[in-house]
């Protein structure tokens, strides 16, 4: 069965799926809502507006209902939609006379806070962010609209010490945070081998590290993790420095597919403006049937907005193969949201969280009818 919930964008906050008593103790210290992330792989910057040139240059034409939309994102491959969309001025085309402003976030909570109070409008997001700022708000505050990129995770190993999976018993195994989308997949790739694994401590057939994602490599490296399940570029780093991939994540999942970001956007923005939230949709599919069709120039865009934004562009072995894992896609793969937020409660680390309403893709699916392709399923979750 597919593994894992939460994002590395987010926590899972206390209410929303409440992490337990004894995760809590473990995580003390870094934010009284939960588990905060390390989405933001190569990013220094957080919610610094720093709008592409492109995205504003040449915004002309009629104004829509909004004089501005406030959008979101993150410096990292698995937001590419955003990132290239902006850089090549997908969205302003579709915009008009209405002007971007953007904010980069290093961490899912910050970007969820900037939608609650009303600082951004539209946002690129991971599922776990998701989920519990919908929980949190009881359904008030946000609606996934859109997906926007599945996989981008592996399970990378020290191939002299792991040849295959059973090797990975009594190896110590990193994921990027207690209860985060990784850890999750971990521990339920565990429990199906039939491995016992405590999962407040990581103690058990395997131990589970905690290790941030910055800080991985160093220790595959110097020989104090075995491996670890990352997401991307941490992955195709570990594997340029003599990691062996052991597990592609997407494996696991029906049709190889899972979300790793979503689009979201305000209940309120979407209500006052749908036209607007029409606009950035048009330009995200957009984005991504360029992305598809030029991935060699997208992949090069991203990499120039992560210099642009952080200052640090991935070399070439890390890019390429990390680029190659990640797909974009119109897809929100709502099915695996449930799945993933079903299997954090197994694990013993979310609540129960009632996910109906989460989605509302009628305005992605009027715009795919409109341009003659199917819609997608929003596996029950839906409004209405």
């Amino acid at each position: 069965m597919p593994p894992a919930f939460a994002h590395p964008d987010a926590p899972v906050r206390p209410g929303l799926g409440r992490i337990r008593r004894a995760a809590a103790t473990a995580v003390a210290g870094l934010t009284a809502v939960g588990l905060l992330s390390a989405c933001g792989y190569g990013s220094q910057k957080t919610e610094d507006d720093s709008t592409p040139a492109a995205a504003t240059a040449g915004a002309s034409g009629k104004k829509l209902s909004a004089d501005t939309v406030r959008i979101g994102y993150f410096a990292n491959l698995t937001h590419g939609t955003a990132l290239v969309g902006l850089k090549e001025g997908f969205f302003a085309k579709e915009l008009g006379g209405t002007q971007i402003k953007t904010q980069v976030f290093n961490a899912g909570p910050s970007e969820i806070e900037a939608l609650n109070a009303g600082s951004i409008d539209i946002g690129w997001i991971g599922p776990s962010p998701s989920v519990n700022g919908y929980a949190k708000s009881n359904g008030q505050s946000l609606r996934i609209i859109s997906g926007s990129a599945s996989g981008g995770v592996k399970l990378v190993v020290n191939g002299d010490k792991i040849k295959k999976v059973d090797d990975l018993k009594g190896k110590k195994i990193a994921t990027p945070q207690l209860g985060n989308t990784q850890d999750v997949a971990l521990l339920n790739y565990i429990a199906q081998k039939g491995w016992k694994v405590d999962a407040q401590t990581g103690r058990g057939d395997v131990s589970v590290i905690r290790l941030d994602n910055k800080e991985t490599p160093a220790a595959f490296q110097s020989g104090s993790i075995d491996g670890a399940w990352v997401p991307e570029p941490t992955a195709s780093k570990l594997v340029a420095e003599g990691g062996k991939v052991l597990l592609d994540e997407k494996d696991l999942w029906p049709e190889k597919k899972f979300v790793i970001t979503n689009v979201i956007v305000s209940q309120a923005f979407l209500k006052d403006h749908p036209d607007v939230v029409q606009a950035v949709l048009k330009g995200s599919v957009a984005t991504n049937a360029w992305i598809a069709a030029n991935s060699d120039k997208a992949k090069a865009d991203a990499n120039a907005e992560l210099n642009r934004l952080s200052g640090k562009p991935l070399p070439d072995d890390v890019l390429d193969p990390a680029w190659a894992s990640i797909d974009f896609t119109d897809d929100p793969v709502a099915s695996s949201l449930q799945t993933s937020a079903d299997h954090a409660v197994t694990a013993g680390l979310l609540d129960k969280v009632d996910l109906k309403g989460i989605y509302d893709l009628a305005p992605l699916n009027q715009l795919l009818k409109a341009d003659g392709k199917p819609g997608y399923e929003d596996a029950g979750l839906g409004v209405g």
